[in-house]
């Protein structure tokens, strides 16, 4: 999120699998996000502000700082980094970077490159000279020297600290002794006006984090220096009064040998001027901080409006995805119940109208003896050896792709060729039902011990199917194919498929061994030449019951496939 803080541990860790997912280095993985990053600072706003930070890649880079100083006005948890340009021979920089912050120095390659190429239509290419801790700047953990070489025609025009470096050697021995202070500072920092007061004893430095003296302070002249007071060397009542910050240009005046501090509050808000018992008519009229703490107060508001936005946003994002799984919890539960296609429709809101269809297959089941084993064991048990067995026939239904009708009490009916009707129907329904037999085998009945046996009755005929009723729809079948297929079943054997003519014929020929029963009379339809199903000769155990199959490769060694 935007406006979250996350530890660097955090960055580098997901750095760290990224090396793993992409088999990179993570010197490449960070000058790539450094890339990305240049490019996510001006989608986000701040291309305008970028671009006028210098007119070439050297100013710009002089006034990173300026601008961290800026941003952190509304970005208060910000550890930024401070750069220190030195020109060198050849159209060559050195670019000195410091950061607290261990093990990201390689983002700066991919930032600066991205500008150059960019901003400036340069290619430079960056290259780690030097990589240690420096004694002037003992606050920051990192301090890494890159050398920059210029590959294009275009020149760096500034050689600012060229002229800084001449006489850097010169000011070693100038002391930090206070000259001259304004009224407005001394009326915060009683003391000042006395003589021969050294700074450093008033004040300490906390940007740039370097040894305060001059020769540093000349080092990093175009840094923007911010001075912190030292409250524990004040007299009296102003030791417990609030830290004032100071912030500012330095500049070296070389007739006088001098260093002046031209500085303002460093304030990022109506409640901070507040606290230092302060009023905006303490700045001066034409210090910008007036209008900075001003238009800062409005971008906080705004920020924090952001922020909860965000955090809504976020919420919502996780709300949501916990939506869509509840949704497919609910889309599961209503495909088992309805067919699919048939439970978009009335999810639309549409109404589902009955359809016709002139043939399809049928299919009864029921367990021989339910009624007694009901009457001789507890109901949990009967519950139990229900589930184990309708487990078993729910997987079988996707393995040969019929469509479960109901089940109630023992009773079991499927159908092939509803909802979708489908020419091998009775192929389907014929297949399911063997492996129903088999299954059946590994059920056991609770009163006995020993495997349950199973009734199935099939019929292929026409039938007329709609979706019944509102608090609990159903797709149901009607028409005398479901009553005749339930007489097949209920005038059948144990352990034995059983199949009507039309059943019969619809299986005639299609590689399953079916031998006659004979005429029976059956209730309700008078005389009947009826069958009984064997088994599928082009079918191994496995494949109707949808097992991985053992085969043997050409080795003659076994292996294992899924069945097709």
């Amino acid at each position: 999120m935007t406006y979250t803080v996350y530890d660097d541990i955090i960055t580098l860790k997901l750095i760290q699998e990224a090396c793993k997912v992409l088999g990179v280095s993570m010197e490449a993985i960070l000058k790539l996000f450094g890339e990305y990053f240049f490019e996510f600072c001006k989608k986000s706003g701040y291309d305008r502000m970028l671009r006028t930070l210098g007119g070439n890649l050297t100013e710009f880079i002089e006034n990173l700082d300026a601008l961290h100083s800026y941003l952190a006005l509304s970005y208060k948890e910000m550890n930024a980094p401070s750069f220190r340009l030195e020109r060198g021979a050849d159209r060559k920089m050195l670019l000195h970077y410091y950061s607290d912050r261990s093990g990201l120095c390689h983002i700066v390659p991919g930032i600066i490159e991205a500008v150059a190429k960019d901003f400036f239509n340069m290619d430079v290419a960056m290259d780690i000279l030097d990589m240690n801790k420096e004694v002037e700047r003992t606050g920051k953990k990192e301090h890494v020297v890159f050398l920059i070489v210029q590959k294009s025609h275009r020149q760096i025009r500034k050689a600012k600290l060229n002229r800084l470096q001449d006489s850097q050697d010169t000011r070693r021995d100038e002391e930090l002794r206070v000259k001259q202070a304004g009224v407005n500072i001394q009326k915060y920092v009683p003391g000042l006006q006395n003589q021969n007061i050294q700074l450093d004893e008033y004040f300490s430095i906390i940007h740039p984090q370097v040894t305060f003296n001059i020769f540093s302070i000349c080092k990093f002249i175009n840094s923007q220096f911010v001075l912190k007071t030292r409250r524990e060397r004040m007299p009296g009542a102003w030791k417990h009064q609030p830290t004032l910050k100071l912030r500012g240009q330095m500049i070296w005046m070389e007739s006088m040998r001098c260093m002046i501090y031209l500085c303002s509050p460093k304030l990022r808000s109506l409640q901070e001027l507040e606290e230092l018992q302060m009023h905006l008519s303490d700045l001066a009229p034409h210090d910008t901080t007036r209008d900075l703490i001003l238009l800062n107060q409005q971008r906080l508001a705004e920020m924090e409006l952001s922020t909860q936005l965000e955090r809504k946003k976020e919420e919502l994002r996780v709300l949501s995805k916990h939506l869509a799984v509840e949704k497919k919890k609910t889309e599961t539960l209503l495909y088992a119940m309805l067919p699919e296609h048939v439970a978009n429709q009335l999810k639309e809101g549409k109404k589902v109208a009955a359809g016709e269809f002139k043939t399809c297959t049928i299919l009864f089941s029921d367990v021989v003896t339910f009624t007694n084993i009901c009457a001789a064991c507890e109901p949990i048990k009967i519950v139990n050896m229900l589930n184990s067995m309708y487990s078993r026939f729910d997987r079988l239904t996707s393995v040969h792709e019929v469509y479960k009708v109901e089940t109630i009490g023992d009773a079991y009916m499927v159908v092939g060729g509803v909802p979708v009707p489908v020419g091998s129907h009775a192929q389907r329904v014929a297949n399911f039902a063997l492996g129903m037999r088999i299954s059946a085998k590994e059920v056991m009945n609770p009163v006995t011990g020993e495997p349950i046996q199973i009734r199935v009755g099939i019929h292929t005929g026409p039938v007329l199917a709609g979706v019944v009723g509102d608090k609990m729809p159903r797709y149901c079948l009607f028409g005398d194919t479901v009553n005749t297929a339930s007489r097949m079943e209920s005038h059948g054997l144990p352990e034995k498929v059983h199949l009507s003519p039309t059943a019969y014929r619809a299986l005639e020929n299609q590689g399953f061994e079916i031998i006659e029963r004979g005429e029976i009379e059956v209730k309700g339809k008078g005389k009947m030449t009826t069958y009984f199903l064997i088994q599928n000769l082009n079918a191994s155990e496995d494949e109707i019951m949808g097992r991985p199959q053992t085969v043997l490769d050409h080795k003659g060694k076994q292996k294992r496939e899924a069945s097709s």
